[in-house]
């Protein structure tokens, strides 16, 4: 087993191993500005691993066991996650999601989003991507400073890993000029006012007590709350990640993030997936590396899946959950790194809004019509058994052990579960 150095990357230079931030320091990063303004953060956390692709050896092809026993992590590739979740690699004989747009939201971008992305679909056998990056308030200068490594981070997750689930949708890069919440705002603004897709990804938030505790932050999410009732409207299906903070964001009780506390966003909570590691667990489990943490935490620990009673919306918690942890990570392309470009594991709730958005587009291409609000929707999917319960586990955290547990049914966590989307195409239909 090769063991892997990580630092935070906030202390990172531009050519060093990538690690966001997680657990419980990732509510005291999601800080706000000198003017009191809402800041949306990103937590996507990334380990380098020992895997490489070169000219000689374009192509991967290994199994969760397989990443497990070379390198101690149980990664996840595009196969590996179509299996779990039996997603579709084609529908009707096309690439699944032709026909589809996938919109992702993202601040700063990435400076090599476009060849990072074609380097992962050639690494992992996938159709060339179709990828259109829009700037609504003009391109950002990208320097690799403060929080521009995290967000090119983020950005490269979520559109190669919505490429993986809906290899055959166009995907449409929102690009938001800096990460400040008036900015970003404008760019969901510029989204709904458009309907550039019939789904939307938001892998950024802010904790519930960080808005409620500023007039300005208030003000700033009834904007954001505003453009997603009238994407709502439309017809487009909104994600948001739960957070990688665990039930209490930090804050020592019970507090949810924004915007998957919208109750027109659907909240993914996060879990690990044990599936094809080769190892005795269930299938999936809450991820909480402060709990339960995967294969011992060997490399320390990342995180938990957010999902609590929000402070100002109706919403309880998580809607739905996907595959968060690092130990079970997604492998991820970076390309901006210097001499520590490379193949990373990458985990994060933040993970999961891209994927659950892209088989939402799968979805929609085999039924023929949007899907909508996946959040009202997911009681009755899960009674019909289109989800898959998670039932074990829990996100209490160092700073709050009043945490909640995984149980039948729905659950804060996770909610009520993760998706077989083969059983979703086929009840829908």
């Amino acid at each position: 087993m090769k063991h892997r150095s990580a630092i935070t990357l906030a202390a990172a230079s531009v050519g060093a191993v990538a690690l966001a931030l997680s657990g419980a320091a990732a509510a005291t990063a999601a800080s706000t500005t000198s003017g009191g303004s809402l800041t949306y953060s990103v937590h996507p956390i990334a380990v380098k691993s020992g895997l490489t692709t070169t000219a000689a050896k374009p192509t991967l092809s290994l199994t969760p066991a397989e990443c497990l026993a070379e390198d101690g992590f149980a990664c996840q590739t595009p196969d590996s996650i179509r299996a779990a979740y039996d997603i579709p690699a084609t529908i009707d004989g096309v690439p699944a999601g032709t026909g589809q747009t996938i919109v992702i939201i993202d601040a700063f971008g990435s400076p090599t989003v476009q060849s990072d992305l074609a380097t992962f679909s050639t690494a992992f056998g996938l159709p060339a991507a179709d990828l259109e990056v829009i700037y609504p308030g003009g391109k950002p200068t990208f320097t690799g400073h403060g929080t521009q490594l995290g967000w090119a981070q983020e950005t490269s997750l979520d559109v190669q890993w919505a490429h993986a689930v809906a290899p055959g949708a166009k995907i449409k890069l929102v690009v938001a000029a800096n990460d400040s919440g008036a900015t970003i705002d404008n760019a969901e603004k510029y989204v709904a006012d458009n309907k550039l897709g019939n789904v939307l990804s938001m892998s950024y938030g802010e904790a519930d007590n960080l808005i409620r505790n500023s007039h300005a932050n208030n003000g700033q999410a009834s904007q954001a709350k505003a453009a997603f009732t009238k994407a709502a409207s439309e017809g487009i299906s909104l994600f948001a990640s739960s957070g990688d903070a665990g039930s209490d964001n930090g804050a020592g009780f019970a507090n949810f993030g924004f915007p998957a506390s919208d109750p027109n966003v659907t909240a993914v909570g996060g879990t690990n997936l044990w599936k094809g590691s080769g190892l005795d667990e269930p299938n999936e489990t809450v991820w909480d590396d402060d709990d339960a943490c995967p294969l011992g935490c060997w490399q320390g620990g990342f995180g938990a899946t957010g999902g609590a009673p929000s402070l100002f919306d109706a919403k309880q918690g998580s809607d739905v959950a996907y595959n968060a942890a690092v130990y079970t990570g997604v492998l991820t392309y970076l390309g901006f790194l210097g001499d520590d470009s490379g193949l990373y594991f990458m985990g994060g709730t933040s993970a999961g809004a891209p994927q659950w958005a892209a088989l939402t587009a799968d979805v929609a291409q085999a039924t023929g019509h949007s899907v909508g609000n996946v959040s009202t929707l997911a009681k009755s999917w899960a009674a019909n058994g289109l989800l898959s319960d998670v039932t074990v586990g829990d996100n209490a955290t160092t700073t709050f052990s009043g945490g909640f547990a995984a149980s039948a049914g729905w659950d804060a966590p996770t909610g009520w579960g993760t998706p077989d989307v083969g059983k979703i195409i086929a009840a829908l239909k």
